[in-house]
């Protein structure tokens, strides 16, 4: 066992331990591409559909202060208010909020697919452990999250800088204008340093998918033992396999001996090898070889021929032939018509009968 242990995790996943992997949710994905593609699609999503969220707004807001006036103070009409003010807004970020949900849910089937587990939700108390979790604090990987968080931070600071400092005095020119105007300019500013950023950590993101993929992979990597264990499970064991071929070869065997008695005749060359074979030129299109086996076997096939009254003819090349290309329960070739036609031939003209 200590020499297991100490194996190197050397050799690629098989595949069951992939598939075991996936249907225990065990997956390569990134949250940082998931974040950075919703937040980039989201703002997208938000210049796409900004125009709608706007007019719907002034809409129900002037439509509100119009009715205001002449609605009555009662629990009744702010009932109906209420509701009325529920529904549009339902109706203006209904869009948006959908478009945000396709988005996420596309982000994360294109990563790692449809699955569907409870297994992450699962309690892990091997998570509890003290030592553990200092390990994984201070492993490889999470120094590479560490590095990454760092660039991402320097990364948003440095294009936040570059573009604000580029607008910076038409932005001070904008303290004067009107309401909307300045939304709308501080809106565009907001939008475009959003979408830039965005630009940016999606080629961070990209790289930490790669990073997660490998470490998905180096961490399903085995052992050459465990990969000899699993084919053990997987396969079966070697020794209960064998026995298995065994007993099959030996019911074979048995099926094969039943149906000696049957046969026309048996051929034999005569101590290696004996082929039984029956024909029946109403249901078969050429003589039929019922079994056949060597030495032993072909002792055995030879006295169970004599008990039943079964011909056996001395052929050697006859019974070496067909003993080569014949499988149990097979026509025999028509290279060799003529020659088992001829022993058939003296077996039924022993017997009276007509071939």
């Amino acid at each position: 066992m200590a020499e297991e242990s100490s194996q190197e995790k050397t050799e690629e996943a098989t595949a069951h331990r992939l598939k075991k992997a996936l249907d225990d949710g065990q997956v390569a994905k990134s949250m940082e591409l998931s974040s950075v593609a919703i937040v980039g699609l989201g703002f997208m999503a938000m210049i796409a559909l900004g125009p709608f969220v706007v007019d719907k707004s002034k809409e129900f807001m002037t439509h509100t202060f119009t009715m205001a006036p002449t609605t009555s103070l009662n629990v009744g009409a702010f009932v109906t208010v209420f509701r009325d003010s529920l529904v549009s807004f339902f109706l203006t970020i209904g869009p948006f909020m959908l478009a945000m949900v396709v988005i996420g849910v596309l982000i994360n089937i294109s990563q790692v697919g449809v699955r569907f587990t409870t297994k992450p939700m699962e309690p892990k108390f091997d998570k509890l452990d003290p030592i553990a979790g200092f390990k994984r604090v201070f492993s490889g990987k999470m120094a590479v999250e560490y590095l990454r968080d760092i660039i991402k931070v320097l990364l948003v600071s440095y294009l936040a800088y570059i573009i604000i400092s580029h607008d910076v005095m038409d932005f001070f020119e904008l303290m004067d204008s009107p309401t909307e105007r300045f939304a709308s300019q501080f809106g565009s500013l907001a939008l475009l340093l959003a979408l830039k950023v965005a630009a940016g950590l999606m080629v961070l993101a990209i790289f930490d998918f790669a990073f997660q993929r490998y470490e998905h992979k180096k961490k399903l990597r085995m052992t050459k033992q465990e990969i000899k264990e699993e084919s053990k499970d997987t396969d079966g064991n070697p020794v209960l396999k064998g026995r298995i071929r065994q007993a099959q070869r030996e019911m074979a065997r048995k099926r094969m001996m039943q149906d000696v008695p049957t046969a026309d005749v048996v051929v034999t060359n005569p101590t290696h090898f004996a082929v039984a074979l029956k024909y029946d030129k109403s249901s078969m299109e050429a003589p039929t070889v019922v079994a056949k086996g060597q030495r032993l076997i072909a002792q055995r096939i030879k006295e169970l021929a004599r008990e039943h009254g079964v011909p056996v003819i001395e052929n050697k090349p006859l019974a070496r032939s067909l003993f080569k290309v014949c499988e149990i329960g097979s026509t025999i070739p028509a290279k060799l018509y003529k020659a088992v036609a001829e022993v058939l031939a003296y077996v039924y003209q022993l017997k009276g009968k007509d071939i």
